[in-house]
């Protein structure tokens, strides 16, 4: 074991990428026949893909493994193809993709957004890698693409066109909008993409409404705890820890520094803590969020297995412990006093999905993790109705309203608190 963590010592990233997606392509076969794969590759390329259409129940297991395997596949490829370094960030984006595989996102209707981003690069006379991530991250909203094809009213050919190019207008839009949503809540929400995203994806489908096109939101939802699949990502997980432990030197401390980062935007853990320490934590994040969904009642649905695969990712770029927890638990204490309760879909969701306001407890303390936790499962079940479930980081929109007003909010409580102390201090 030690001459093969030798062996491929400074590409660890690249190798588990892409060991986790021969995984998923691993688990299709076993889950279903080549034919039967090949037909609900191709239902999943031709059906809606808005909120919320599950992948498991829509196509099948197998498909649904091999439709992620694909997405997968296609991410790490423009991240060698563009010689991008396998970071914290470049997990986030990989696993993110590799999760909504699960439920949204297929081979073709990602594509045009990534065409997009790249035409504003060349535009700008810089290459692809420098906005590679906002590409990656920007196909959340690949369902409004594969919606057009659905709600223009010419033929289909025609259709396709037109959808195509604007999924190419919102890959080239995407860039500079990012910045800009990133400056609004400043860095307290991980899923940022996931906001200027909605904002898009808000204003397209009022277009769209107004012009007598109106995309209604879908509920495909495969219910239960299939116990092959828990057992399947339990082990998964186990072997991510097991993984870090040796490329740690058989250590765990390195756990600790993780800890210690409050998880603002950017805080890579691969650069700042190394390999080793970050998949440790990744794999410890994936079996939390795994523990939650069982004692909460919750369904191992793909929505919520692409959910948990995103947040593992994250666990390389700002998620931990000791600040996911208090946001977790503002989720869960929500549904004791509000209409909700933990094993709705929404609701699972954004239990999981909540690490994305992870960085308000890491720097604010647990309390203000709860609150924003709270404040997130309220705001994510009314959000996917503005834009009818074409953006697929309905939970990245959401949190990125609950960062803009708590976070400012936050600061002037406890400028005000900190004076107060200090003026005590120097009445004693």
């Amino acid at each position: 074991m030690e001459k093969w963590l030798e062996r491929i010592s400074g590409k660890e990233l690249k190798f588990f990428s892409i060991f986790s997606m021969v995984l998923l392509v691993m688990a299709a076969v076993a889950a279903g026949t080549p034919a039967g794969l090949a037909e609900g590759i191709w239902r999943i390329i031709v059906s809606r893909d808005a909120l919320i259409t599950d992948y498991f129940e829509l196509a099948g297991y197998g498909a649904a493994f091999l439709n992620a395997a694909l997405v997968m596949g296609i991410s790490i490829f423009f991240i060698v193809a563009e010689k991008i370094p396998f970071t914290g960030l470049t997990v986030a984006a990989l696993f993110m993709n590799a999760g909504y595989g699960l439920w949204g996102k297929n081979p073709v209707n990602i594509l045009p957004v990534i065409l997009g981003t790249a035409l504003y690069a060349k535009i700008h006379r810089t290459k692809l890698n420098r906005y590679i991530y906002t590409a990656l991250f920007g196909t959340c909203l690949a369902p409004l693409i594969t919606e057009l094809v659905f709600l223009f009213p010419f033929g289909r050919a025609a259709n396709l066109f037109l959808a195509a190019a604007i999924g190419i207008a919102i890959g080239f839009i995407l860039p500079p909008l990012s910045i800009h949503t990133a400056s609004m809540h400043m860095g307290y929400n991980l899923f940022n993409i996931g906001f200027s995203g909605g904002i898009l994806a808000f204003i397209m489908v009022s277009l769209l409404r107004a012009f007598g096109m109106e995309s209604d939101s879908v509920m495909i939802w495969k219910s239960g705890q299939n116990v092959r699949i828990g057992v399947f990502l339990f082990l998964y997980f186990a072997l991510t820890i097991l993984l870090g432990f040796l490329m740690s030197g058989k250590k765990a401390g390195g756990l600790k520094g993780i800890m210690k980062h409050p998880g603002r935007t950017v805080t890579d853990f691969v650069l700042m803590d190394g390999v080793g320490p970050t998949l440790m934590n990744m794999g410890l994040i994936g079996i939390f969020c795994e523990i939650y969904i069982v004692l909460t009642g919750g369904d191992f649905s793909g929505p919520v297995v692409g959910a948990i695969l995103a947040v593992f990712g994250f666990s390389a770029f700002g998620v931990h412990i000791k600040n996911y927890l208090p946001v977790l638990a503002g989720v869960y204490i929500s549904t004791l006093f509000t209409i909700f309760s933990p094993d709705t879909p929404g609701i699972q969701l954004a239990a999981v999905f909540s690490a994305g306001l992870s960085p308000i407890a890491g720097q604010f303390g647990p309390l203000a993790g709860m609150i924003a936790g709270f404040l997130h499962a309220a705001v994510v079940m009314c959000t996917g109705q503005m834009y009818g479930g074409l953006n697929l980081y309905n939970n990245g929109f959401s949190a990125g309203w609950v960062a803009v007003i708590m976070v400012p909010a936050t600061e002037s409580f406890m400028k005000y608190w900190r004076g107060r102390k200090s003026e005590r201090e120097k009445e004693k």
